[in-house]
């Protein structure tokens, strides 16, 4: 009985994961390399979503920010694309949110409504894209991607406690 509950346990806690394209792990399957590169490109639309957005409306800080992470995620996606070519994985288009909408929203462009939405925006991305590369480095299928994961891994997390920070200081 112990057995069929931790199975019907397993399978739901499972079923519950879902990748950072918001669609779900397909059975128990962990995120492939596909995977990890399509979500790693959407994450990287995501930022330059930002720098969009700040260009709209937005204060010096936002805008400085938003230009850093455009340009380290220019950077990652050469360093993964190399990777993508080596391993001959397509990404998948994925259905990314724009960071602009999200960020319209205040009609202060100068103010703390605007700068915590900012923040706030990039805080669930961060926290979704650190989620697939830890399920990924689990049972990684090329040590390529997996060293890339395990170098960009510790600056997400980084990135991630600076935003919250931000935000709870703003």
């Amino acid at each position: 009985m112990r057995i069929f509950v931790a199975i019907i346990l397993a399978f739901i806690s499972e079923a519950a994961l879902a990748d950072s394209t918001g669609e779900q792990t397909r059975g128990d399957r962990a995120p492939d390399a596909t995977d990890v590169i399509s979500g790693l490109y959407a994450f990287s639309r995501f930022q330059q979503g930002l720098l969009e957005s700040t260009d709209l409306k937005g204060n010096a800080e936002v805008k400085n920010l938003a230009a850093l992470r455009a340009e380290e995620a220019t950077m990652r996606d050469k360093a993964l694309k190399e990777i993508q070519d080596a391993i001959g994985a397509e990404p998948r288009a994925s259905k990314a949110k724009s960071a602009g909408t999200s960020l319209d929203k205040p009609d202060d462009t100068d103010g703390p409504a605007y700068v915590r939405s900012f923040y706030a925006a990039q805080i669930p991305e961060y926290e979704s894209m650190i989620g697939l590369l830890e399920r990924y480095l689990r049972t990684p299928d090329n040590p390529a991607l997996a060293a890339f994961a395990h170098a960009h891994l510790p600056v997400l997390r980084a990135q991630l406690k600076d935003a919250e920070r931000t935000m709870d200081d703003k």
